[in-house]
């Protein structure tokens, strides 16, 4: 009967382990889900912000590509002429205008969802941040998206007009054109983001200023062909993006510094 006894209350233990166990995997089951379900909003929420943004950019159209998006080409000298080659062209054009310009507004919408997403990971302290950090954020791919309109793209079209013999026309198809400006605007904006990305990755432990001072040399390297891609094949528009990109490089050590510091401080503070 001991014996009995003993094996019965031996088989219930286990019984609740495995209960417990089952409890427990459902309740990481569950909150695996809940993290999915946020994902699914914030990611529906980040699309309406595109959506909305995407039809104020429709209803300016016709103002920003005549009068902001064509300005760097018509000022070129000697003037570069567009051309329209297919049929559909000009409505391929405005859409690709309206899209990505409503890519573009929105990004403060997107960063503002991305960083609500990971608020639950980060410490009490640092969600009231989330507004400055969104803006900050915000105001480096503006400035991106700034300086690629205002100084890369006139430089660039600039060189382009004045290069090699005047007997060739320069007459350009609007559509490749605009994916150019665009292509350019877009790449600008988010390599800007590189302070950021260094604030955020040195949060998480991932980057130190150490490791980024003892691979600068890789890094430059990086960037010079991160340039080289997303500027045209010279050398002009190559070292004109080059330049800013490794002064923010500089500025992202710094960056991650601070943003190690802040990690220490925040390990050291009692939960």
């Amino acid at each position: 009967m001991e014996g009995e006894q003993e094996t019965n209350q031996y088989t219930d233990t286990i019984d609740q382990e495995t209960q417990e166990t089952n409890k427990k995997e459902k309740k990481r089951e569950m909150h695996f889900l809940d993290h999915l379900e946020e994902l699914r909003w914030r990611i529906i929420k980040a699309l309406g912000g595109i959506v909305v943004a995407a039809i104020f950019c429709a209803i300016i159209a016709p103002w920003l590509v005549e009068d902001v998006l064509l300005r760097p080409v018509l000022q070129a000298t000697p003037p570069l002429a567009l051309i329209n080659l297919k049929p559909y062209g000009k409505v391929l054009v405005y859409m690709q205008v309206v899209l990505l310009g409503g890519f573009i507004l929105s990004i403060p919408i997107i960063l503002y969802q991305f960083w609500k997403f990971i608020e639950p990971g980060l410490y009490p302290h640092e969600r009231r941040y989330i507004f400055w950090i969104v803006a900050f954020s915000s105001l480096c791919f503006f400035l991106g998206v700034a300086f690629s309109y205002f100084i890369l793209l006139p430089i660039t079209l600039q060189f382009f007009a004045g290069f090699g013999t005047t007997a060739i026309e320069n007459t350009i198809a609007i559509n490749e054109y605009m994916s150019f400006v665009l292509r350019m605007m877009l790449a600008s904006g988010l390599v800007f983001e590189m302070p950021m990305v260094s604030f955020f990755l040195s949060r998480l432990g991932i980057l130190t200023p150490a490791f980024m001072r003892h691979y600068r040399r890789h890094a430059y390297t990086v960037l010079l062909i991160i340039a080289a891609l997303i500027t045209p094949a010279d050398i002009v528009s190559m070292a004109i993006l080059a330049i800013p990109l490794l002064l923010l490089y500089e500025f992202s050590i710094l960056i991650s510094r601070i943003a190690m510091k802040k990690r220490e401080i925040a390990q050291e503070m009692p939960a």
